[in-house]
């Protein structure tokens, strides 16, 4: 099963269980971040990869110069470990894990989480790859992803338990577009995937795709 069949099937099964008022919230800021054009104007292909040094799940300074320094990279933003979504799009690419690093790659994913959040999910799912924490979305903004939930969206996250001002250090509003992009040796972007519709994500066949197109 490809990640947005599972991700359909998730969406799908989870739509009964939501109040009617809380998906009339969900589904207007969806709405509202889609009619934005922010995808059109985020980092895409042919553009410079923004450097960036942030801090891992188990305390080490992971730097995009490094991760190049060895190899193409594959970069990944992600909501948060309380996003069910993300955590699929999450088990998938460490499902595929072997595969990207075997063509010479490194996978590394970002989210605004502190790292104590990130570290508790990375053990949890057991994750090969470095899980970094861009607080405040300063390297997300970089990249044209950084955008803030509208009010009463955090209040419906507050309401389900969701403690964002907690995870993400004081900053409950501001989150990244889920994005992936393949990076280059060069640190040029050559393969983005963009869409401010949480419930899907990059493909991580077309993932292999990209990074078999730099050889």
């Amino acid at each position: 099963m490809s990640v947005n069949a599972e991700l359909r099937a998730f969406y799908d099964s989870r739509q009964e269980q939501i109040p009617a008022h809380v998906r009339a919230v969900m589904q207007r800021a969806g709405q509202e971040l889609a009619e934005s054009g922010q995808a059109r104007t985020a980092l895409t292909e042919g553009a410079k990869a923004p450097s960036f040094t942030l801090p891992s799940a188990t305390g080490l300074s992971v730097t995009l110069d490094d991760l190049l320094a060895e190899g193409p990279v594959v970069l990944t933003f992600y909501r948060g470990s309380w996003c069910p979504y993300c955590n699929i799009a999450l088990r998938s690419l460490q499902q595929h894990h072997d595969a990207i690093t075997v063509r010479g790659a490194r996978l590394v994913a970002v989210s605004p989480q502190i790292p104590d959040e990130s570290l508790s999910y990375a053990e949890k799912n057991e994750l090969a790859f470095h899980v970094l924490s861009d607080v405040g979305c300063d390297t997300a903004k970089q990249y044209g992803l950084a955008f803030d939930l509208p009010a009463d969206l955090e209040a419906v996250y507050k309401g389900l338990g969701i403690d964002l001002h907690r995870a993400n250090a004081g900053h409950a509003r501001t989150l990244p577009i889920p994005a992936t992009y393949v990076i280059d040796q060069d640190g040029i972007i050559r393969w983005a995937f963009v869409n401010t519709d949480y419930t899907s994500r990059a493909e991580p066949a077309d993932i292999l795709t990209a990074l078999d197109s730099l050889s």
